[in-house]
């Protein structure tokens, strides 16, 4: 079984709207599927499994989607400027800085700037804030290697050093 992709779904009352947020203000590449209906690759993106317990699931919160920034506080000024709907200033979660944003259809979206470690980061080519990564080391086999000489090698032609 090979597990390709995700396909992650958002429903509005606004979806010509929504599409040209996402793609006018998000910037995301896209496809279009016919019609203009247009299908968006995600950036770099990760999947978080929750307890079904807790006030997020009792008040009927099954699944959700979350943007992440590296900088909540400037991409919430950003969108703002661009038209986007803020609510609230940003606030600290202890894993996150939150804040909500409303898209065209009532649609409200979490936006947050993680304070775990991100697993997105790991996969992706660029790592959070813009720093290629480091390379990882591949380890390879060690060489077999001759024993060592038990007398000084001798140099050929010029002069003898002391």
């Amino acid at each position: 079984m090979a597990i390709t992709g995700a396909h992650m779904l958002f429903y509005t009352s606004e979806p010509e709207l929504l599409r040209g947020v996402i793609r006018d203000v998000f910037k995301w590449k896209h496809v279009d599927a016919g019609d203009g209906w247009l299908i968006f690759a995600l950036p770099p993106s990760e999947l978080g499994v929750h307890p079904a317990e807790g006030p997020t699931f009792e008040s009927g919160m099954r699944h959700q989607i979350t943007l992440m920034c590296d900088d909540i506080r400037a991409t919430a000024r950003e969108l703002r400027e661009k038209g986007i709907t803020v609510r609230g200033e940003p606030h600290d979660e202890g894993w996150g800085i939150t804040v909500m944003l409303l898209l065209p259809g009532g649609l409200e979206v979490m936006l947050y700037e993680p304070r775990h470690p991100v697993a997105a980061s790991a996969a992706a080519p660029r790592a959070r804030g813009g720093r290629t990564p480091p390379k990882r080391k591949t380890l390879r086999p060690r060489r077999r290697t001759a024993p060592a000489r038990t007398r000084p090698r001798r140099r050929t032609g010029g002069r003898r050093r002391r």
